[in-house]
């Protein structure tokens, strides 16, 4: 089973220089498209234009938080459908449960691994997934 990352637009949003670059780096290393964004204006600005297969987005964040944006994502019809993973320097059951109450689809504790991002998008993505 082949994976198949190359079409695939990635937004990565995370007020982080280090998360966004390792992010990206990651995931340009397996073919996908990468878009970054500092916080959740940024990124609302961004998505319309560059229609991301999948978002992870940083709880933490100044302005517009994680949980903020991603409801703001989730309350849009046309991005509704797209994945939206958490990711936080916390594994909390609480921030888990709210990041479920905003609509997100799954959360990941950082530092995450090349595994962990990949696999996410696995798990999510149905075209990430040549069989």
């Amino acid at each position: 089973m082949e994976d198949n990352f190359e079409s695939l637009k990635v937004m990565v949003i995370d007020d982080s220089k280090t998360i966004r670059r390792t992010a990206e780096t990651l995931l340009k290393k397996v073919g996908c498209t990468v878009v970054t964004a500092t916080d959740g204006f940024d990124a609302l600005a961004k998505i319309a234009d560059t229609q991301p297969n999948i978002i992870f987005v940083d709880i933490m964040m100044p302005r517009l938080d994680g949980y903020q944006t991603c409801a703001l994502i989730k309350n849009n019809s046309a991005f509704k459908a797209t994945p939206v993973i958490m990711l936080s320097s916390k594994d909390g059951l609480f921030d888990k449960a709210k990041g479920r109450i905003v609509g997100s689809d799954q959360y990941l504790t950082k530092p995450f691994s090349k595994e962990e991002l990949l696999g996410a998008i696995r798990a999510h993505v149905p075209s990430a997934n040549n069989a």
